[in-house]
C-alpha cells in the first residue's frame, strides 16, 4: 500500500504541474488569472459531479454530519489556497509567494507533531525542510526579493490553508466518499470565488482562439483548459487525496514539492521556458526530501507491523 501511495502522490503532483503552464494559455488569450483559476475549478468540479451522477451516484451523498467538513474542505482546503496565492503575487515576486505556500510540508509536521501528538520518524521532518530548501532554490527566493507585510502574510495564510487541505484529506472519515468530496469541493470553491472572479464577466469567446504565451509553442486555447481541468484538476485532485488516506498528510504534503518541479519541467517543454542550474539542483533537493519523508512512513508502518504482530506465549 506504501508503494501504491507514493505512486499516486507523485503522478499527483506531475498532474498539478501541468496547472501552471496551461493557465498561461488562457491568461494570453485574455482571461484575468482569478477567471482562469474560476473555469478551472468551475469545469472540473462539475465535471466529476456528472459523471459520478451517473456511474457512481452514492458517491455524492453528504452526511448532515459532514456538511461542515464539506464546506469547510471547499472554501479553506480549494478556494482559499488559490485565491490567496493569487492576491500575495500581487504584493511579491511570484517566486516567493509559490515558496511560501509550498511551507505546506513543514506546517503539516508542526501540525501532525505538537497538535495531533503523533510522534514522526526524524526522515519526516528532514523531507519536509529539505523540501522547502529545493524549493527556495528552485524559484531563486533571492531574486528581486523585497519585504512586504501583507504579502508574507497572505502567502503564508496560503501555505496554511495548503496544510489544511492535506490534513483535511488525510482526516475524513469512511462515510465520506473521497470522489464525492472532491467533485463538491471543487464545485463549492467555484461558488465560493464566483463573487471575485464575476463569471458573468468572463471573455468567453477566447476559448475559441489558439495562444502562444512565449512564442515557444502555440495551443487552442480549448485545448490547454481541457488539459488543465482533467488533467491537472480533477486527475490531479483525485490521487492526491487517495495518496494521503494511503499515506500521511506529512509525508503526501512533502511528495506533492514535486509538483514545482514537474511544473518546470512541463513549462520547458510546452512554453520554452529554461532549466538553470538553480531548478536542477533544487530539484534534486526537493527530490531528496520526498524519498526522505517516504522512508518515514516505511518506518512508521514497520512500527505498526511489529506491533499488530501476535505475540506467542509459552
Amino acid at each position: 500500500m506504501r508503494y501504491t501511495g507514493l505512486a499516486l502522490a507523485f503522478v499527483s503532483a506531475c498532474c498539478f504541474g501541468f496547472s501552471g503552464p496551461m493557465a498561461k494559455y488562457l491568461i494570453a488569450a485574455g482571461l484575468a488569472p482569478i477567471e482562469a483559476v474560476w473555469v478551472r475549478m468551475a469545469g472540473a468540479g462539475l465535471l466529476l459531479v456528472a459523471v459520478l451522477a451517473v456511474v457512481r451516484p452514492r458517491a455524492l451523498r453528504i452526511p448532515r454530519s459532514k456538511l461542515p467538513f464539506f464546506v469547510l474542505y471547499a472554501s479553506v482546503a480549494v478556494a482559499a489556497v488559490q485565491s490567496l496565492y493569487f492576491v500575495a503575487i500581487t504584493r511579491l515576486p511570484v517566486g516567493v509567494a509559490l515558496l511560501l505556500e509550498f511551507m505546506a510540508p513543514v506546517m503539516v509536521v508542526i501540525w501532525v507533531r505538537y497538535v495531533r501528538r503523533v510522534r514522526l520518524a526524524r526522515a519526516a521532518y528532514v523531507g519536509a525542510v529539505a523540501a522547502v530548501i529545493g524549493l527556495a532554490i528552485v524559484v531563486e527566493v533571492w531574486q528581486g526579493l523585497r519585504l512586504d507585510a501583507v504579502g508574507l502574510l497572505l502567502g503564508l495564510l496560503a501555505g496554511a490553508c495548503c496544510a489544511g487541505y492535506f490534513l483535511m484529506s488525510d482526516s475524513f472519515g469512511d462515510e465520506i466518499d473521497p470522489l464525492g468530496l472532491i467533485g463538491w469541493g471543487l464545485v463549492g470553491s467555484a461558488v465560493v470565488l464566483a463573487p471575485f472572479a464575476q463569471p458573468w464577466d468572463i471573455p468567453w469567446s477566447a476559448f475559441g482562439a489558439v495562444a502562444d504565451p512565449s512564442g515557444a509553442r502555440a495551443l487552442p486555447v480549448l485545448v490547454a483548459y481541457l488539459v488543465m481541468v482533467l488533467i491537472a484538476t480533477a486527475i490531479a485532485y483525485i490521487l492526491g487525496v487517495n495518496a494521503v488516506r494511503r499515506l500521511s498528510a506529512a509525508v503526501g504534503a512533502t511528495v506533492a514539492s514535486l509538483e514545482v518541479i514537474a511544473g518546470a519541467v512541463v513549462a520547458w517543454a510546452l512554453l520554452g521556458e529554461t532549466l538553470g542550474a538553480f531548478q536542477i539542483v533544487g530539484g534534486l533537493i526537493v527530490l531528496t526530501g520526498a524519498l526522505l519523508a517516504q522512508t518515514a512512513t516505511a518506518g512508521r508502518q514497520g512500527v505498526v507491523e511489529e506491533l499488530e504482530r501476535p505475540v506467542s506465549v509459552g
